[in-house]
């Protein structure tokens, strides 16, 4: 089986974290090898792989000893189902650049010879493309770019902007990124799924997976668990199943054709 690199990136707040470790926790139960690493500054992508633990961050072990005192049980962690946890972490707030600690990771895990497995999740912000952010995409580690968003037009709005980065990027040598589809996490909009639905296939794409809103999400991160660990029979957790089932089955990689500002606005107020 050839590894798969895949990468969620989505709109600060959108659910980007808790759809990325109950997709993993998903794969885990499919007998697949997965590495999750979470790239945000927040560090809470692997908490509920964890059992509600903030496991320590790459940056944060960097900045006390330097990355050669660093050993790889010091980064990588065993979670829900064996699912490997790494958090790359980021700077002190107001201070240097949130995509070091994702540079640092990378190069770390890489002279360990830890990027290995079926599937590595990288779990990304997507509010801004910075260097940092934009690295996994870059650098060729993250193949596959799926896009979390709701009906709500600023989360469409970081989705589009995902869409111009990989653009931007498809036609770099090293670069191999391409967009496999959008998630809906629903936030209750009106239409919702239909107007994700349109602006997937707008932006030369498609609507992988319908998540909609439900409380279980809540109860099992208040139990510190993903819902495929707290409430397995539920029918949010057959979501994420089908969602685990739809990414390992996936051949549709595009490169996207972003919208333009009024369109989008346009599309939105068309399913308002």
């Amino acid at each position: 089986m050839v590894m798969k690199q895949i990468a969620l990136y989505g709109k600060g707040g959108i659910g980007k974290s808790t759809t990325s470790a109950n997709l993993s926790a998903a794969l885990s139960l499919q007998g697949l090898d997965i590495l999750q690493i979470g790239c945000d500054p927040k560090r809470d992508s692997t908490r509920m792989l964890m059992h509600g633990s903030f496991i320590p961050t790459v940056m944060d072990l960097v900045r006390e000893r330097g990355d050669a005192a660093i050993s790889l049980p010091e980064i990588v962690y065993s979670g829900f189902n064996g699912v490997r946890c790494v958090e790359a972490g980021g700077p002190e707030p107001g201070v240097g650049c949130a995509g070091r600690g994702i540079i640092a990771t990378f190069q770390l895990l890489e002279k360990f010879g830890a990027l290995t497995g079926d599937v590595i999740v990288y779990d990304v912000l997507g509010d801004v493309v910075c260097g940092g952010f934009a690295m996994p995409m870059r650098e060729g580690y993250a193949q596959e770019i799926y896009l979390v968003t709701s009906g709500e037009l600023m989360s469409l709005y970081a989705a589009n902007n995902i869409c111009k980065a990989i653009n931007r990027l498809s036609s770099r040598v090293k670069s191999k990124c391409r967009l496999a589809g959008v998630i809906c996490n629903a936030k209750n909009q009106p239409r919702e799924e239909e107007l994700v639905a349109e602006f997937a296939r707008r932006v030369n794409s498609s609507l992988v997976q319908f998540i909609p809103r439900d409380r279980v999400v809540q109860v099992a991160e208040l139990n510190r668990q993903t819902v495929i660990e707290f409430d397995p029979g539920s029918a949010q957790a057959e979501h994420y199943r089908v969602l685990a089932r739809r990414v390992m089955e996936n051949t549709r990689f595009t490169i996207p054709t972003p919208l333009e500002i009024d369109d989008l606005e346009a599309l939105a107020v068309e399913f308002m």
